[in-house]
């Protein structure tokens, strides 16, 4: 099921948070993004937990449309998040292009030394 990228799926990210980004000042009556953002962050986070719990379930049950279906939604709804603290997906995208090639394991450990010591001690 798995589909190769295509090489606009950068763009087709960015593209989607320039217009989740403009639904900040939209009409809530008129948009269930502005909706959203009227209600405040405390309703985009609930909203995101909501869908990370779906796609655990769809995780869970081993329906790759769901799992698609599910995480589509997931990441709609963090796009909302980025742009709620003026953040776009080019920011994640460089965050992962940052992490591309270092290991997970000494990633998590780089991020969660005590002050004053060094990684992995």
């Amino acid at each position: 099921m798995a589909a190769a990228p295509s090489p606009s799926s950068a763009e087709l990210l960015e593209r989607l948070g320039a217009l989740i980004a403009s639904r900040r000042g939209a009409d809530p009556e008129a948009s269930y993004v502005a909706t959203l953002f009227a209600k405040g962050t405390d309703a985009i986070l609930k909203k995101i937990g909501e869908e990370a719990t779906e796609t655990v379930i769809a995780g869970k049950e081993g329906d790759p449309r769901a799992i698609v279906h599910e995480t589509a939604d997931l990441w709609f709804h963090t796009l909302i998040l980025l742009a709620r603290f003026d953040l776009g997906p080019g920011d994640v995208l460089a965050e992962l292009a940052r992490r591309e090639g270092v290991s997970g394991l000494a990633e998590k450990a780089a991020r969660t030394a005590p002050a004053g010591r060094p990684a992995g001690e």
